[in-house]
């Protein structure tokens, strides 16, 4: 299998880097850049691999709110592009997309038949690129997550460190639920499910893969701040005391069931996970 990854330095790519080794070929913006759709769709057809998979996108969802325009090229015109080209060399296409597609109401785990209704820019533009994956005809697995943390690049896990290392006491969100999802674990997921595409393509479809168990943001920044011995207060607040250019959803709860029953893949400990990158980050050394 050689697999080709949209996204180099971000933090799912880096993970499917290491965990791929050489069957491995990672893409940076240098080399197709997502503001370039058929440039992306020409690196496939120049690579011949046999999947790819695409880790890349824009995650800046504030920004987005301003640059929708944009934002549609990065995540939903460049996915279909990719789409198109795997369809003319009959091959599946990874495509990790968002718990952002949702609105984030009730309290019930979203499962990926259940109706979108995006919030803002960033869940639309998403969106168009799972609808141009899944009508371009090729074998395909949409792989919606969340709340994504690694030892790499920005984001909840390192933030938290900072600050907890800087700080007596910080005020979290603790109206938001859903579950941290490591980088890593997104990879390894990946690489399953492109894996048995390869053999069944009959699997394609829309799948969750999300942490377990789920949480609120405050209480995930508790357990970060335990697990790294940061004597770091957390007061709980709610969403409206934090406002942002872009809504969050407030449920991120994802069934996860329908991913494991077809692939195998269960969803992971995300605690388990924590300790691993707090790890990488040499807390515990």
């Amino acid at each position: 299998m050689t697999i080709l990854v949209f996204g180099k330095t971000g933090q799912v790519a880096t993970e499917l880097q290491t965990l791929g080794g050489p069957l491995v070929t990672a893409l940076g913006r240098d080399q197709a850049d997502l503001a370039d759709p058929q440039a992306c769709a020409a690196a496939i057809r120049d690579a011949n691999p046999t999947v790819v998979i695409n880790a890349a996108a824009w995650t800046a969802v504030d920004k987005a709110e301003s640059e929708e325009a944009a934002a549609q090229i990065v995540n939903g015109d460049a996915p279909a592009a990719m789409a198109a080209a795997c369809d003319e060399l009959g091959i599946p296409l990874v495509h990790i997309s968002t718990d952002y597609v949702f609105d984030g109401s009730g309290t019930t785990a979203f499962k990926p038949d259940d109706p979108t209704a995006p919030l803002g820019a960033y869940g639309r533009t998403k969106l168009a690129g799972e609808d141009g994956v899944r009508s371009a005809g090729c074998p395909y697995a949409i792989l919606r997550t969340s709340w994504v943390f690694s030892a790499h690049g920005a984001n909840f896990v390192k933030t938290m460190l900072r600050l907890g290392s800087e700080r007596d006491s910080l005020t979290i969100v603790a109206d938001q639920t859903g579950g941290p999802t490591s980088a890593r674990s997104i990879a390894a997921a990946c690489m399953t499910i492109a894996d048995q595409l390869l053999c069944d393509q009959s699997k394609s479809g829309t799948y969750h893969f999300s942490g377990a168990p789920d949480v609120s943001w405050a209480d995930f920044a508790r357990e970060i701040f335990k697990r790294a011995g940061l004597d770091c207060a957390v007061t709980d607040i709610p969403t409206s005391d934090y406002p942002t250019p872009a809504a969050r959803p407030l449920n991120s709860r994802m069934d996860c069931s329908s991913t494991e029953a077809v692939f195998g893949v269960s969803r992971p400990d995300w605690q388990a996970e924590l300790d691993l990158v707090l790890n990488d980050l040499g807390v515990f050394s």
